[in-house]
C-alpha cells in the first residue's frame, strides 16, 4: 500500500536564472512533502495490502470483486515537492537524484545541477512524464530502471538461472521478471515492493495459493490475480501508479495489466527469488 497524498495548493516559487539553461526554481525546505505534480494527478488508491500474516484472508461469502479497468496509468505523473511543482526546471535535489543520474549517464554526485536539470527535462518529455521539469522522483527513476533492464536484464547476474520458472524479483531496482532456463516467459516491468517496517522478505519462495478476485477481509477492499508466496507476502494488482515515494505492506505490486498477464505465466509451485533493498526502507 502506498500512502496517497492529495494535492495541496501550490506555492509560489521564487524563479532564478540558471547559468546556460532555463530558469530553476529554489530547493525545498526540508521535510517538504512530495505531492503529485500535476493538479490531480495521480489517482487515489485503495489500501492494497494485508498486514503480513501466517495465512492469506478470505474473500467474505457474498461480496463481489470490484470491475476496474484493465489499461495501465494512463499518464505518468511525477511526485515532487510543492516548491518544485511550477517550475520550468527545478533546482530540487530529487529522491533519487543519484540513480537518475547514473542511469542517464549524468555526473553522479547526487546534487541537483543546471545540466542535470537539462538532461532530466529532456528525458521526461521523451517518455511523456509530467510535469518535465527536472526533478529526480520515483517515476522518472522507475522509468529510467525499467528502460535501462530492457537492454541489460540482469547485469550482476543476480537471478539465479534454473531449467525451471523463476520469478525473479530485483527490490534494489524495483523490478521483476520470469524466466525459465535461458528464456524469459514474462518481460521485465516495474514492481512496487514494502515500505519501511513492511519488507518484502529476500531470499528463494514458491507459489502457494493463488487468488484470482481475492479480497482482503482486513480492509474490505480488492486484491485482484493475488499469488501468495510467503505468509500474508503476494504478487498482485495495484490501479494506480507504481512509482510512489512509498511502498507495499510486504506484497509485490504490479500494474493492473501486468499482473493479469503473470496470472497466467506463474503456477502453484513455481518458485519466486527475491534479493536486494527497496531505496529508502
Amino acid at each position: 500500500m502506498s500512502l496517497f497524498v492529495l494535492p495541496g495548493v501550490l506555492l509560489g516559487v521564487l524563479l532564478v536564472p540558471a547559468v546556460g539553461g532555463p530558469a530553476v526554481a529554489d530547493a525545498p525546505e526540508p521535510g517538504d512533502v512530495l505531492v503529485p505534480g500535476v493538479v490531480g494527478g495521480g489517482r487515489a488508491e485503495y489500501p492494497m495490502d494485508t498486514p503480513d500474516q501466517v495465512l492469506p484472508p478470505l474473500q467474505p461469502e457474498g461480496e463481489v470483486p470490484v470491475p476496474v479497468p484493465e489499461e495501465d496509468v494512463d499518464e505518468l505523473v511525477e511526485y515532487m515537492p510543492r516548491s518544485a511543482v511550477a517550475a520550468a526546471c527545478t533546482a530540487s535535489t530529487g529522491i533519487h537524484q543519484r540513480q537518475v543520474e547514473r542511469l542517464l549517464k549524468l555526473r553522479v554526485d547526487g546534487k541537483q545541477s543546471a545540466a542535470d536539470c537539462r538532461a532530466i527535462r529532456a528525458f521526461q518529455v521523451r517518455e511523456k512524464i509530467k510535469p518535465a521539469n527536472g526533478y529526480a522522483g520515483p517515476v522518472t527513476w522507475a522509468r529510467a530502471e525499467l528502460l535501462a533492464a530492457r537492454k541489460d536484464l540482469d547485469p550482476k547476474r543476480r537471478c539465479p538461472v534454473k531449467k525451471y520458472a523463476v520469478a525473479c524479483v530485483d527490490l534494489d531496482r524495483q523490478l521483476m521478471w520470469v524466466r525459465k532456463g535461458s528464456k524469459v516467459t514474462f518481460p521485465v516491468v516495474n514492481i512496487r515492493s514494502g515500505r519501511p517496517g513492511y519488507a518484502t522478505r529476500t531470499g528463494w519462495h514458491s507459489i502457494y495459493w493463488r487468488h484470482k478476485d481475492h479480497w482482503s477481509s482486513i480492509y474490505n477492499t480488492p486484491m485482484p490475480y493475488s499469488q501468495f508466496f510467503d505468509g500474508g507476502q503476494a504478487f498482485h494488482a495495484v490501479y494506480g501508479q507504481l512509482a510512489t515515494p512509498t511502498g507495499s505492506r510486504g506484497c509485490v505490486n504490479l500494474s493492473y495489466a501486468h499482473a493479469r498477464k503473470l496470472w497466467d505465466v506463474l503456477r502453484k509451485g513455481d518458485r519466486v527469488y527475491i534479493w536486494g533493498k527497496r531505496p529508502g526502507s
